[in-house]
């Protein structure tokens, strides 16, 4: 059974050409699912319609009933917002390649003892390969910031740094005070900047596209917002892509033990 926590997160994404991504095939369908389950890849859920999500993974996927099964949670209100769920948006990674499909109605069931939840196969799966939007999870060792036009304490609209917790060469996800309630998706800011290491400051446009709320260890809560670039300088992609590549290879090298 999938413990709650807030490590190994992936974001649904929505890109405006996300139909060429789109798979409907059956057979395609059901290998994907079949290579989530055999690699036992951690899936992220979020119940629609609240604003929670819990890791999980795939169970079994029986191709003569067209069922899947997923984990359930460790804690049993979770449990209740999945089964009260009209759908769950899940979203993994497989290769590096981004993972997106829905599961309808979820319905409660127990598998070995354990609590799991019973869907159908999708109808249709999200497989993104394009590989600008490779998210990178930004170390807290290494934090990076994004300013945003925002209300502050005395009245006054001005730039306010949020810290950036992934991204890619379509947008990031920031880190936002739950005391923000201005926060909606699909509103759209103008006058950010974001800053890179060794880098001026990027301006840029963005637009919320999710926001999903996440409570701390330490109990407090914030929210994250999933933002789209809707526009970019010129340059602004390749300062953007040569930060990931580079710390991707900074990671790399840790993981061999040679820095």
């Amino acid at each position: 059974m999938s413990e709650d926590t807030e490590s190994g997160r992936i974001e649904p994404v929505r890109y405006d050409e996300e139909e060429k991504y789109l798979l409907r095939n059956p057979r395609e369908i059901r290998q994907v699912l079949q290579s989530l389950l055999d690699r036992r890849s951690l899936i992220s859920a979020y119940p629609a319609p609240r604003n929670h999500t819990y890791p999980t993974a795939l169970i079994a996927l029986d191709e003569d009933s067209g069922q899947l099964l997923i984990d359930g949670s460790l804690q049993e209100a979770v449990n209740r917002i999945v089964e009260q769920a009209h759908h769950l948006t899940c979203v993994a990674q497989l290769d590096r390649i981004h993972i997106q499909f829905r599961l309808s109605q979820p319905t409660r069931t127990v598998v070995d003892g354990q609590i799991a939840f019973r869907t159908a196969v999708p109808e249709q799966l999200l497989r993104l390969q394009r590989r600008e939007f490779y998210r990178l999870q930004v170390p807290l060792t290494q934090p990076l910031t994004c300013e945003l036009p925002l209300p502050r304490g005395d009245g006054e609209t001005g730039p306010v740094p949020l810290r950036v917790l992934d991204i890619s060469g379509g947008g990031v996800a920031l880190a936002v005070p739950a005391d923000r309630p201005d926060f909606q998706p699909f509103r759209e800011y103008d006058n950010c900047f974001l800053h890179l290491p060794d880098a001026d400051p990027i301006p840029l446009r963005l637009m919320i596209k999710s926001l999903f709320r996440q409570v701390n260890q330490n109990g407090r809560e914030t929210w994250r917002a999933g933002c789209q670039f809707t526009a970019l300088p010129r340059g602004a992609d390749v300062l953007i892509q040569r930060y990931i590549f580079r710390m991707e290879r900074q990671r790399s090298a840790r993981e061999r033990g040679v820095a």
